[in-house]
């Protein structure tokens, strides 16, 4: 199972890209992937020739920056949704690899590819110019970012839904998913289930602290293990996600966790639900 990208992956990644793109001249853009182009005008073929200027990142969305003859500053913003990976080879690859959705060739034989591996085939780009990327919806919905400096949440947080749910909402703050709330709730010793309208002064100062703790230490890791040409499969430097049945690294009792469908919540009883311990998600109710 590939790590679902979040912030401190995307934030790797546009650091390392950031490092080697600016400069380089777009010789071609290839799609295999038949849906992952969203946008039409201008078309892909603009950036045919066109130079990288910069690297960015915004919540889990990557904004590659060019400039074209053409069509003046244009941007690539490149969702990877949750299987998806930006990579940059020293070698081009087939357009036979069914993992590839976009080849970015570069010069020197080098190439920038999305791939996106599993089914779903979910990833997407668009090619923006500088008014059309200040009217993206996926852009001017997002929330402020959740690193590295993130607003005080007890004044962000006014609403009756559980922590875990509204700290993944990308419209109250950007960039935190699945992996990285537990963790981030964990450090913060709060519920899953507590309500964001129901945080005291101190507990939301705990969870902003958290917050930035957490996702600053995944980044610090990345800074040491991750290189280009960047990897299919990140480093998990996970104390509490997906660690169920271990002992909690803080206290030693045992981590649980609640099973959705298609992931899973994991959580200390003893340091985040009053020794409260939540089997089934149709109990959430329970640990508010």
């Amino acid at each position: 199972m590939h790590f679902v990208p979040e912030l401190p992956e995307m934030e790797i990644t546009a650091r390392r890209l950031a490092e080697v793109l600016p400069g380089k001249t777009i010789e071609s853009i290839l799609t295999p992937g038949l849906n992952v182009l969203k946008t039409f005008d201008p078309p892909l073929s603009a950036l045919d020739g066109a130079t990288f200027a910069d690297v960015r990142r915004r919540g889990k969305l990557l904004l590659l920056e060019a400039t074209t003859e053409s069509h003046g500053p244009l941007t690539l913003l490149v969702h990877l949704m949750s299987a998806g990976r930006l990579m940059l080879y020293d070698k081009r690859g087939s357009m036979r690899d069914k993992t590839s959705r976009v080849l970015i060739r570069l010069p020197d034989d080098r190439e920038l590819r999305l791939r996106e591996f599993g089914t779903k085939q979910a990833a997407w780009m668009k090619v923006l110019t500088l008014d059309g990327l200040e009217a993206e919806p996926a852009l001017k919905s997002l929330g402020p970012e959740a690193w590295p400096d993130p607003p005080d949440l007890g004044e962000l947080l006014t609403t009756p839904r559980p922590l875990h749910s509204v700290l993944r909402d990308q419209q109250v703050i950007a960039g935190i998913g699945r992996t990285w709330v537990d963790e981030i709730l964990h450090a913060a010793k709060l519920s899953p289930f507590k309500r964001g309208d129901d945080l005291s002064e101190r507990e939301a100062k705990a969870l902003r602290e958290a917050m930035v703790g957490e996702l600053g230490r995944v980044l610090d890791v990345y800074e040491e293990k991750v290189a280009l040409p960047l990897p299919e499969k990140f480093p998990k430097p996970t104390r509490v996600h997906a660690h169920q049945g271990e002992p909690c690294p803080r206290c030693e009792t045992v981590l649980e966790a609640v099973f959705y469908e298609d992931y899973v919540m994991t959580y200390c009883p003893h340091c985040q639900t009053e020794g409260r311990i939540l089997k089934d998600r149709r109990l959430s109710r329970l640990l508010k």
